[in-house]
């Protein structure tokens, strides 16, 4: 009987998509398959507004998805990551609107599916874009962490967004538990090979994250996300959070951010090379590249290129980022002079 299978030993949840097999081969190649970018979702439709702390990147009403998204399919954009971002009259302190009627990524889901069948669509899953305190799980009255109804909560949100129509549940929240409950949810809907896991496992508490969280309207209310996100300095740490992820059956691991932990990439995947392994270019390293090379400190082609290859070099089978639409522009074949 299935319910005798160990979560990490379920392998058809890695593997139903074209995508997902891909991502468990090994190479040093830089291709569309290699790139995920992620995109805000706004809960006002027909909006489409610059981020300030992220030049040349939007938040998008889902109106407005299929023109942006349809030149980048063209050119083969292979998959996405989406998040939610709802104005503050809605944010409650557990995130009802994470997965409710009003959540643009809810209404986004099924028509990115009839746009675009063939691309692969995760979703980040959090509360602290939905919660007044922002933070990523649900808090004592001392501000605390309440772990247990945190990831009850989390897992109702994965459910939410496999039924609406998700190829992939990545949870950043950093909570204990979380990767075993959404699978164990997962597989109670009907979801257990139709979609996949892949866990944020080795989230830092970074300086980087700034920029996402002006994008998102996502920066806490009070303290800060170091008990719950990863020290800086930790490699052990990291090691164990990798570790429980697979063992409560995530599908996909992840580091974040990248260049400034390329090591701990190099070591989660040496460790599990079994494992397709994401790493996320995040919102502050974007910037930096971005601004280096606006004020002629560095070439952006020359480097971007130098830095997606040591990210490749170290393990990473995808690289989310926010230079995708560049990246793809820069795999096009060129034009030959006749």
């Amino acid at each position: 009987m299935s319910s005798t299978i160990e979560l990490k030993n379920r392998l058809h949840s890695g593997i139903f998509h074209p995508v997902l097999r891909e991502w468990q081969s090994t190479g040093l190649e830089i291709t569309p398959s290699n790139l995920m970018y992620p995109i805000f979702i706004l809960d006002e439709p027909n909006s489409q507004d610059e981020i300030k702390s992220m030049p040349g990147i939007c938040r998008y009403g889902v109106n407005k998805l299929h023109g942006m998204l349809k030149p980048l399919v063209a050119k083969g954009l292979k998959s996405i990551l989406l998040f939610g971002i709802i104005s503050n009259k809605l944010k409650d302190s557990i995130g009802k609107h994470a997965d409710s009627e009003l959540n643009p990524v809810i209404q986004a889901l099924p028509l990115l599916r009839k746009w675009f069948p063939d691309v692969v669509i995760a979703c980040d899953v959090c509360l602290c874009p939905y919660t007044l305190h922002g933070h990523c799980g649900i808090v004592h009255d001392d501000g605390v962490i309440n772990n247990e109804p945190s990831i009850k909560r989390i897992a109702e949100i994965s459910v939410s967004y496999a039924r609406a129509g998700a190829h992939i549940i990545a949870p950043s929240d950093m909570m204990d538990g979380r990767i075993g409950a959404i699978k164990k949810s997962l597989i109670n809907a009907g979801f257990e090979n139709r979609v996949a896991v892949l866990s944020y496992s080795v989230k830092f508490a970074s300086g980087f994250y700034g920029p996402f969280r002006d994008a998102a309207n996502s920066t806490p209310q009070f303290g800060d996300r170091k008990c719950y996100q990863l020290p800086p300095g930790s490699v052990g740490l990291a090691t164990r959070a990798a570790t429980r992820d697979v063992d409560e059956g995530a599908d996909i691991l992840m580091v974040k951010p990248g260049l400034p932990y390329i090591d701990i990439l190099r070591n989660i995947k040496q460790i599990f090379p079994q494992y397709p392994m994401f790493v996320y270019q995040v919102s502050g390293e974007y910037a930096m590249l971005y601004h280096g090379a606006k004020n002629g400190a560095v070439d952006l082609d020359v480097v971007l290129k130098e830095i997606l290859l040591s990210m490749r070099r170290a393990g990473a089978d995808c690289i989310i980022t926010y230079f995708t639409p560049k990246i793809l522009d820069m795999l096009q074949p060129k034009n030959k002079e006749t």
